[in-house]
């Protein structure tokens, strides 16, 4: 457990995030200016702390925007489905969002969601005053002056992201302030874009080229860099250049003109994405100077994989790569993690897809079953059983030699004395029940998931997993009726093996990816492709950098050899388009990436709205388990690209108008 306090000594030396005043939210009197707030540098750094504190609370259960989508499913009785407050990003994909409390809403705070705003009111407070603290240097100041900078510009595209036109905050609103001081109207996307671009360009030059093992968490030039380079990608992507299909009469009542830019020429188009190319490059040379690179696992595997090691050493070292890739804290491939998370708190990604130790693993310990740390809730949906490649780099229905009409059947594995064995040996139990879908699959499929006659690698285990009524990772309803996973089908990628039940101790935590190496990789292969008129090698190298370290073959392989139903898909356009959209929904499955590359490219509203499907979790057999059913409904409309702004903050401000639809 070396690797757990090295890291929680790292989270309390570097940021202590979670110990930020409330001074901030204090309204000055005649007895207490805002110059004195800042007066001392240990002021200023309790300051700079409660700016980083609004970060996104992705790593927690019921308010994490990574459920957005179609990759997670919750508990599915009625005292969590039926709470408002509980998998609130769920309750948007079912169609339950609000104007009067909107969930997830980061404009006013509303539904769970921190207060993006009050951030960056608080960025403009401290850039006034940290010019006047004592006791610090120059290079101090001017580094954490560029990290509040950064960080404005940060949330504001936040508020961007969810709300589209946005109001930009540039100044310190003061007590005495008129309404003309006090209310705004909302900007056009690209002159948020602009301010949010240049503040970021004014931010770079004073931060650290690359934060130290002490200030891990912070911004620095390279996180900042990759960063700028996302916003850019997201500039560039049809949902914000042009989108005359959703926005054409969404208008600035100020001067009736469109606050999307629904005009833009094809060359004003290739230019965004030209753009969005140089902040890539110059992200990526950054950081590569810096040493950050894709992750490969620098250790030997544990000592009960050694078996399975030297029967199939080729695909359980890449098993590694991917297995640890996220869990791994603060490796060489993380450019930018969210580290304010609270050893105590039970309700991280990391505990609610963690299953329980089953009895039958031959643990003699009490507290196997423990629901504390490991609460067996968050559940894959069926649909990324299906969204994964084949061993041979394609999708299942586009590979000849997989049998897609078949892929429900089931089938047994190769016995342990069998010699097509050691081709599965650590993947998929010897001599077990399992269906086609899950054989002869790419090895992120077993590393990320947890699936009938698989393994699930947690409390220091290789757990045989079965998912059926009453076996290991199922249904059972006489240690607990509610926590199961409902589609049959778990999620391991986000558990440290080592992670126990029952106290904060026993949990190994880690940083949440905010952005990684395998990002920006794939960024240059989408924008190159769309700069291009053809694509060629260099869109495919960046990807096959991602496939390669995955196992698979490149692109060019996979998509021109005979498996290929569609042969030389990736040499057309709309093709590599589609590959590349593909490859970024399974390399970041279960980051929140996907939701919003659908929401980018403005198909959002057609993925999304299809029922979530999974196995019969009461089935005890293979017969009665392997009957797939719809789980729960789901609904995204059109309307739902924009989140709602708050009625109370329409009734405060007669500038603001509503979101369409809304």
């Amino acid at each position: 457990m070396k690797r757990y306090y090295k890291y929680i000594l790292t989270i309390l030396a570097a940021v202590s995030l979670g110990s930020c005043s409330d001074y901030l939210e204090v309204v000055p009197d005649n007895t207490m200016k805002l110059e004195n707030i800042f007066a001392t540098k240990e002021d200023a750094w309790n300051g700079l702390a409660k700016i980083y504190s609004y970060l996104p609370a992705d790593n927690m259960t019921h308010t994490t925007m990574w459920s957005l989508g179609d990759e997670f499913i919750g508990r599915i009785d009625a005292s969590v489905q039926d709470n408002a407050g509980s998998l609130r990003a769920e309750r948007i994909m079912r169609g339950l969002q609000t104007t009067g409390d909107p969930q997830l809403g980061n404009w006013s705070g509303s539904g769970g969601g921190k207060r993006y705003y009050e951030a960056i009111r608080s960025c403009n407070v401290f850039l006034q005053y940290i010019k006047d603290t004592r006791n610090m240097t120059d290079v101090e100041r001017a580094d954490w002056t560029a990290q509040a900078k950064f960080l404005k510009a940060y949330y504001h595209f936040l508020l961007l992201q969810k709300y589209g036109p946005i109001i930009l905050s540039d100044v310190v609103i003061m007590p005495d302030a008129t309404a003309d001081q006090l209310f705004f109207s909302r900007s056009k996307i690209d002159d948020c874009f602009d301010y949010i671009i240049n503040l970021i360009d004014e931010a770079i030059p004073g931060l650290k080229e690359i934060s130290g093992n002490l200030q891990l968490g912070m911004v620095d030039q390279i996180s900042a860099k990759a960063i700028k380079a996302r916003i850019l990608l997201f500039r560039a992507s049809p949902f914000f250049s042009g989108n005359r299909a959703f926005y054409d009469d969404f208008l600035d009542p100020v001067d009736n003109k469109p606050y999307f830019p629904i005009n833009d020429s094809e060359a004003r188009t290739k230019e965004k994405w030209q753009d969005a190319l140089t902040a890539v490059n110059d992200a990526i040379t950054s950081c590569e100077a810096n040493g950050k690179k894709l992750y490969h696992y620098p250790k030997s595997v544990y000592p009960k994989d050694l078996s399975f090691y030297n029967l199939n050493p080729g695909k359980m070292k890449t098993y590694y790569d991917l297995r640890m890739l996220i869990v791994d804290p603060w490796n060489d491939e993380l450019i930018w993690g969210n580290s304010n998370i609270s050893v105590y708190d039970d309700g991280e990604l990391s505990n609610s897809t963690n299953i329980r130790l089953p009895a039958d693993v031959g643990i003699s310990e009490g507290d196997f079953n423990s629901a504390g740390f490991s609460w067996q809730w968050m559940a894959s949906t069926y649909r990324m059983t299906e969204r994964y490649y084949t061993e041979n780099g394609l999708p299942i229905d586009q590979d000849n030699s997989f049998n897609y009409n078949a892929r429900h059947d089931v089938v047994t594995t190769a016995g342990a004395e069998d010699p097509d064995y050691p081709s599965i040996a650590g993947l998929l139990q010897p001599n077990e029940t399992t269906i086609n879908l899950y054989t002869h699959r790419e090895l992120r499929f077993y590393a990320n998931l947890g699936i009938t006659g698989g393994y699930f690698r947690s409390h220091f285990e290789i757990i045989p997993t079965y998912m059926m009524q009453g076996r290991s990772g199922g249904y059972n309803p006489s240690v607990n009726s509610t926590d199961f996973l409902c589609t049959g089908v778990g999620i391991q990628k986000l558990v440290h093996p080592e992670s126990r039940s029952s106290s904060w101790q026993r949990v190994v935590r880690y940083p949440y990816p905010i952005i990684r190496m395998a990002d920006l990789y794939l960024m240059k292969a989408e924008i190159l492709n769309e700069i291009k008129d053809v694509p060629d090698q260099e869109v495919w190298n960046e990807i096959d950098k991602i496939r390669e370290r995955a196992g698979i073959p490149t692109v060019e392989e996979a998509w021109s050899s005979a498996n290929a139903k569609t042969k030389d898909y990736h040499k057309t356009k709309l093709g590599m388009r589609e590959i590349i959209l593909r490859e970024r929904a399974i390399e970041f499955a279960f980051e929140g990436s996907h939701f919003w590359d659908m929401w980018r490219y403005k198909k959002a509203h057609t993925e999304f709205s299809t029922p979530i499907q999974g196995w019969n979790y009461k089935g005890s057999s293979a017969a009665t388990f392997f009957v797939l059913g719809v789980i729960q409904n789901r609904r995204f409309t059109t309307r739902d690209y924009l989140w709602p702004i708050d009625l109370n903050e329409l009734n405060t401000n007669g500038k603001l108008i509503q979101n369409p639809g809304w």
